[in-house]
This record gives C-alpha cells, sequence and structure tokens, in this order.
C-alpha cells in the first residue's frame, strides 16, 4: 500500500535502520546512561545551542503531555489553536495528565496570532478561574501552514510578558525549516521558544520523538516528568543513535525537502485537471482540498487518504520522505479516469 494518508505511514530511512543495526551490539546502561545518549545531548546543543536539553520520548503525545506538564500545575490554562492537536488527537490526554484546562482559540489557518490571545488573558490573580500559563502551537500546523520567525519571535515576547511559556509541537519542524530555508535553532530558540516537542517519526524515523527544553527551570523536573508518565526508554541508545543518523548529514532536512517537493507536485497536478477548491495553501507537506462525496467514495477504493471534514467534504493529502512521482502519478491517474467516467 502506497499511502497519502499520513507522513506516520511512512517506513523507516535505511540510514536510520543502519544505525539501530549498529547499536545492536554488546551491552550498556539502560536509561541514557549510555555514549549514544551523551552523543546526542552535545548534538543538541549543537544544533540548537547550549541551553537546549533533550529527553527522547516514545510518541508525540508523550512528549506533549510531557512536555505541558513542565509549565502546568492543575490551576493553570493550556492555550492552543481550536484545530491544535492536543485539542483534537490526543483523546482527553493533555487535560487528564495535567489536570490544567484547555482553551481552545479559534483560528481559519491553524496559527495563533497575539490579537487572538488576548482575549483570553484576563483574570490573573482571581482564584474562580484557571490561570493562562502556556501556549501551544505547533510548527507546521495542522493545516500544514507554517509560522515564519518573526511571527513566533512575536508570541513568545508578549507571553513572556505575563510569565507565560510558548510550547512548539514540532512533529513537522523539519518540514517547517526546510520551507523557511531556516535552521531548526532560528525557528525555535532564537524566536524564544520555552520548550519544544522535537518529533522524528513522521520524517524518516522508527520511533524518534522527544522534548527538547531552552529554560533550566524547565528542564530541572523533566526526568522525573518523563518517568512518572511512562515514557522514559529502557534501552535508550536505540532512539538516541537514531537522532544522530537523523541529524548526520543534514538527513532530517533532505528529507522534509524531498516530503515538501512531492506536496508542491502533486498540487500542481490536482490543479492541472479542474478548477478544486484548495482551503490552505501548501506551505510544508500537508494539501487540503475539496472534493465531491462521490469523487472521495470513488477515490478512497484506490487510495488511501483521511476525509478532514465531512461537512465540506475536504480531504487531507500527506507526503512523506519516500513519496514518490510514481506514487503521485497514480493518484492523478486515478482522479482523471474517474472524472473521465462521471
Amino acid at each position: 500500500m502506497r499511502s497519502f494518508g499520513s507522513d506516520n505511514h511512512s517506513g523507516i530511512h535505511p540510514a536510520v535502520l543502519e544505525a539501530i543495526r549498529q547499536a545492536n551490539v554488546d551491552h550498556t546502561c539502560a536509561y541514557g546512561d549510555d555514549v549514544y545518549s551523551e552523543n546526542l545531548q552535545k548534538k543538541v546543543q549543537e544544533i540548537f545551542g547550549e541551553n537546549a536539553t533533550i529527553f527522547p520520548m516514545f510518541n508525540g503525545t508523550g512528549a506533549n503531555i510531557c512536555a505541558l506538564r513542565a509549565c502546568v500545575q492543575p490551576f493553570h490554562a493550556i492555550l492552543c489553536p481550536e484545530n491544535g492537536h492536543i485539542f483534537v488527537d490526543e483523546c482527553g490526554a493533555p487535560e487528564y495528565l495535567t489536570g490544567a484546562a484547555l482553551k481552545a482559540i479559534p483560528t481559519k489557518d491553524g496559527k495563533v496570532t497575539v490579537e487572538m490571545l488576548e482575549p483570553f488573558l484576563h483574570a490573573f490573580g482571581f482564584e474562580h478561574h484557571s490561570q493562562p500559563k502556556v501556549l501551544y502551537i505547533s510548527q507546521a500546523t495542522e493545516l500544514g501552514t507554517i509560522y515564519k520567525p518573526e511571527e513566533i519571535k512575536r508570541l513568545a515576547q508578549f507571553l513572556h510578558q505575563y510569565k507565560m511559556y510558548l510550547h512548539v509541537d514540532g512533529a513537522r519542524l523539519a518540514n517547517a525549516a526546510a520551507t523557511l530555508q531556516c535552521s531548526l535553532k532560528e525557528i525555535t530558540a532564537d524566536c524564544g521558544v520555552d520548550i519544544l516537542s522535537f518529533g522524528g517519526t513522521k520524517n524518516g524515523m522508527l520511533m524518534g520523538e522527544s522534548v527538547i527544553t531552552f529554560c533550566p527551570e524547565l528542564a530541572e523536573n523533566m526526568k522525573y516528568i518523563r518517568k512518572q508518565s511512562t515514557q522514559l526508554f529502557s534501552k535508550m541508545r536505540f532512539t538516541a543513535t537514531q537522532f544522530l543518523a537523523y541529524f548526520q548529514n543534514n538527513l532530517w532536512l533532505i528529507n522534509a525537502t524531498h516530503a515538501n517537493n512531492m506536496a508542491q507536485l502533486l498540487r500542481r497536478k490536482i490543479e492541472e485537471i479542474g478548477n478544486f477548491e484548495f482551503t490552505q495553501p501548501t506551505e510544508a507537506n500537508t494539501i487540503l482540498v475539496k472534493l465531491s462525496p462521490t469523487l472521495i467514495t470513488e477515490m478512497l477504493k484506490h487510495h488511501f487518504f483521511y476525509v478532514w471534514n465531512e461537512e465540506s467534504h475536504e480531504i487531507r493529502l500527506v507526503t512523506s520522505w519516500d513519496t514518490t512521482e510514481a506514487d503521485i502519478e497514480g493518484f492523478i491517474y486515478t482522479l482523471k479516469n474517474i472524472l473521465a467516467h462521471k
């Protein structure tokens, strides 16, 4: 099966798989007390800055929860876009495991601005209301849009005035960096991001998720939070070695650039066929487009993708590090063939 359903559907990049194989020798201490984990910490500081500390995790939801737990007490409020992953796709886990309230901010393009935040920042010090403490955003967003560095910096500066934190979900941070032609540091630490969920699972890794802290006070208790949240690997060398391979020779950037390019190609091919309505710009590796209900039904018989919004007949197509031009040509061939026989 070749899927446009999610970049989670792709396999493991051969370089990452080879790194796992090479690490699978002899014995080493567990829980991060190994040379692979030590080297990863050094590499992360090279890439993200000397204040960066990485805590590998099992999965993205776990990374988000651990990051948020570091920021909040149960009486706090977590602000997030209404289409954010923690609000829509994590089964209530952030509220359940942090105890803090989630406050959803309406947004049409998945991005949050300072002006959108202002109505939620009131009643500070009033014990009857949850206290706003952290803003969660995704880069790239769930809709495939991307924050410019200056947009993130403005959010961080505004939040810090209120002694709040900025948490970035970077499950597709590599795709954003590839589009912006920025380093990972330039769109995180340099912008004032306080804590980052940094992922590689969608971009060629096996189980490569992590939390990266940029503030000492957020790193202080993270190892306990990670353990308590059941996100601590025993054989952590096999996670660390994946990240090391991911960073080597800019594999993260090569993979993300390819996925982004395939999304652009797929969108152009769809646009050439007819006047389809694209609901968001394609800035990373995600396409949102409306098809007729009949066309969706017929296409799903041949290609896997998700219906993003059933009411508006909007589908989501996601390209991956291993998406090929042949995959795209097959999708376009099916689309043309169905339209020709309507």
